[in-house]
């Protein structure tokens, strides 16, 4: 694997550095938090009650924003056929 060299502000990598655990790299750090965070990793911190709330929420908005993306994908399909 290859390796980049980034410029950063120094408040930014001071957040970086913050946010770096014991033993972890920086390009660890980087690709834990820019992959998302899910609810797993908070498993017993909120009740288990509000975590299924939670969840049905996420996926409610999952499923609105690829209904959102469908109905944008078909109108421009039929923009395209005539």
């Amino acid at each position: 694997m290859g390796t980049k060299t980034i410029s950063l502000a120094d408040d930014a990598y001071e957040k970086l550095r913050a946010h770096k655990r014991e033993g972890e790299s920086f390009s660890d750090v980087v690709r834990r938090l820019a992959g998302g965070v899910t609810l797993s990793e908070y498993h017993g911190v909120i009740e288990e009650d509000t975590a299924d709330e939670l969840e049905e929420i996420l996926a409610g908005r999952r499923d609105s924003r690829s209904e959102t993306h469908r109905e944008r994908v078909d109108t421009l399909a039929d923009e395209l056929d005539g």
